[in-house]
């Protein structure tokens, strides 16, 4: 388990629904990952690398429903300038995508 944190510190983090609308090989990253643009609605788009080749196929996941943190800063990774983090469940090297269980606006808060 990591430190604890207060309620304070956990509502700072921006969590968001957001449909996957373009998913990308990207061959540059050090772990095999996919460049993602990202739909937020009124937040707008938004784009992520996910290294999430080993369970999910490109085609599988445009279109897809997930939940992401907007407010954390730019993050260059390799050539790709990452502004958002695509939230999963992760064992070993395979991540599950975290999303909601029925389809919603996009840019939706998660609390």
């Amino acid at each position: 388990m990591k430190d604890r944190i207060t309620f304070e510190n956990f509502s700072k983090i921006d969590l968001r629904i957001g449909t996957i609308i373009e998913v990308r090989d990207f061959p540059e990253a050090r772990n095999p990952a996919y460049r993602l643009t990202i739909d937020f609605g009124e937040l707008g788009i938004k784009r992520s690398s996910a290294q999430i080749t080993l369970l999910y196929k490109k085609e599988d996941l445009l279109n897809r429903q997930i939940i992401a943190v907007v407010n954390f800063p730019k993050k260059q990774i390799a050539t790709f300038m990452s502004d958002c983090l695509v939230l999963g469940a992760v064992k070993g090297k395979e991540v599950i995508l975290l999303n909601p269980e029925n389809k919603i606006k996009n840019g939706t808060p998660v609390n």
